[in-house]
């Protein structure tokens, strides 16, 4: 399947290293143009739009037009769904080792 064909959320979004790093920048400033965010990668700003377009569809980046440019900002709220799913694991991998070092004490 093909990742125009898939239906996007947060989890495919930050799936992509490249993706990963964009909202890392954007988490280390108020807002960014594109240009700024653009010379931090070794691709086109076409390419880095496409990535910052898919973080947008899935909510995770805002941007705004402040003249011919294009600053774009983080929304982080929708990383909190991401945040419940590893605390759920978390906690359930607390658990395991807490009875394994149960067992152990016990041998």
């Amino acid at each position: 399947m093909n990742e125009k064909n898939q239906e996007r959320d947060v989890y495919v979004a930050i799936a992509d290293p490249t993706r990963r790093k964009l909202l890392s920048l954007l988490a280390n400033a108020e807002e960014l143009p594109l240009h700024e965010l653009t010379a931090q990668f070794q691709m086109g700003r076409t390419a880095v739009s496409k990535h910052l377009a898919i973080l947008k569809e899935v909510g995770l980046v805002a941007d705004r037009k402040v003249g011919r440019e294009t600053r774009y900002r983080l929304n982080a709220a929708p990383l909190r769904e991401i945040k419940d799913w590893v605390t759920f694991y978390e906690k359930f991998w607390q658990d395991k080792v807490v009875l394994l070092k149960k067992l152990l004490l016990e041998e």
